[in-house]
């Protein structure tokens, strides 16, 4: 008999104790990774997002001698098993909504054809469920919640396991060669080779620029995480101690575990609210408004260059993420799961519990949000993190010919819109009010 190993979103060979049980299970092991999964399928995804999940196969595939299989969706592994004789199927354990879903059904499709399913750890440094209060319960507020997630046991990175009984299946039915650009990095030694990177030039620097959108001074190691190309303990192993810069990253690292935590908490929150009274709101649906938004024509600049980078790159500055979502739901007073939806989507780096709980974390109504009458002034925010204009020069060529921090305020500039640059899609002073009128109405229901 032989034994597959799944891979998920965990696209690696090093640090991966999930792959290691099968590798070490003493069976010929053979290595599948599929596309589809339960929430959207493959074809549902923005070319960028498909392609930057193609280059992250085309590396462990590379880094296997080509002993990686592709099937379409995960129903697939049924006939893959029994056409090479598996008895087990080794995976990740998956703790998103969709994820648990996906595993529970293939679970139950395996079982009735005489395959078990073996779960090994997932892609957590502290797994979700584990880090709750001393009555049991789980953390709502991000700052608690880090502190008792600070106290666990860190574990050290493992090595791979020996793969001399990895073998070469008979075919694959999903072609997942890149279709677009080479220019699409990804895979496991890239990833490590992005953290020696953010270690060496930017780490100490990371808690001043990490905000600035100009400046490139995040860690850039997002895609990598989502895709499960390099493991989070992998990092936090290789952090420096006493860095101001490195305490702050590690404070990212669990803010990304403690919306992991949230969502295995509350898998509904996936799509809902949260806060339920939320839902109540009055919200609009103006197509034409939504689908500015979406291209980057609000006449906002700061909003803008991040749709434009977004489409552009399948990625967006985090910083300037919140600035994107706090218009969209509180100038444009859309409900944040169409904002969500779209970072789906497109995001190369999308991770389903960072980006529906931070979206509810800037539209007011998730765990630890920033009070819904916070509303973020599109301007101000220009400015504060993008002083020199050099980020909405990049992505908005028709206010290239504006200098410094005008390109911010084109309406105030005689010549600001000479190059087509729409005008402003709402007075963001009118909508500002307008949303706090909205939360006065929600509060007297």
């Amino acid at each position: 008999m032989s034994v597959v190993f799944w891979f998920r979103k965990d696209l690696r060979l090093h640090d991966h104790p999930a792959l290691n049980l099968a590798l070490d299970s003493g069976e010929d092991v053979f290595l599948v990774a599929t596309a589809d999964q339960i929430g959207s399928t493959f074809e549902s995804l923005s070319p960028l997002r498909q392609n930057s999940l193609r280059a992250s196969w085309s590396s462990l595939k590379e880094s296997l001698s080509g002993k990686l299989t592709i099937l379409q969706k995960p129903t697939d592994l049924i006939g893959f098993a029994k056409d090479h004789g598996v008895s087990k199927v080794f995976a990740s354990t998956a703790y998103d909504t969709n994820g648990r879903k996906e595993i529970s059904a293939i679970s139950k499709d395996l079982s009735s054809n005489n395959v078990e399913l073996v779960l090994g750890p997932g892609n957590y440094a502290v797994e979700p469920g584990l880090v709750r209060k001393s009555d049991g319960t789980p953390y709502r507020v991000y700052t608690p919640y880090f502190n008792e997630w600070n106290r666990q046991p860190q574990v050290s990175p493992i090595s791979c396991s020996e793969l001399s009984g990895v073998q070469e299946a008979i075919s694959s039915s999903f072609d997942a060669k890149l279709h677009l650009s080479s220019a699409v990095k990804a895979g496991e030694d890239f990833a490590v080779r992005t953290m020696e990177r953010f270690l060496e030039q930017r780490v100490e620097d990371y808690s001043n620029n990490r905000n600035r959108a100009d400046l490139g001074g995040t860690s850039h190691l997002s895609h990598a995480l989502s895709h499960g190309e390099i493991h989070p303990r992998t990092i936090l192993d290789r952090l420096p101690a006493g860095s101001s810069g490195a305490e702050v990253f590690r404070k990212e690292i669990a803010w990304r575990e403690f919306y992991a935590d949230v969502l295995w908490h509350n898998p509904e929150t996936l799509n809902d609210y949260l806060e339920k009274r939320f839902s109540g709101m009055r919200y609009d649906n103006d197509e034409g408004r939504l689908q500015a938004w979406r291209e980057g024509k609000t006449g906002y600049p700061m909003v803008d260059a991040g749709m434009r980078q977004l489409a552009e790159t399948g990625w967006m500055h985090n910083r300037v993420r919140m600035i994107v979502a706090s218009f969209l739901v509180k100038d444009l007073h859309f409900e944040w799961q169409l904002g969500a939806s779209w970072f789906e989507e497109n995001l190369t780096d999308f991770d389903p519990a960072s980006n529906s709980h931070g979206w509810q974390w800037t539209a007011g109504c998730g765990t630890d949000a920033s009070p819904y009458y916070r509303v973020f002034n599109p301007v101000l925010q220009g400015l504060k993190f993008d002083p020199d204009g050099h980020y909405v020069r990049k992505y908005i060529p028709e206010l290239r010919h504006l200098e410094a921090s005008k390109v911010h305020e084109p309406w105030n500039e005689d010549f600001g819109y000479q190059h087509g640059y729409p005008e402003r899609l709402v007075d963001h002073a009118t909508e500002r009010v307008e949303s706090l009128a909205r939360l006065d109405e929600l509060k007297a229901l």
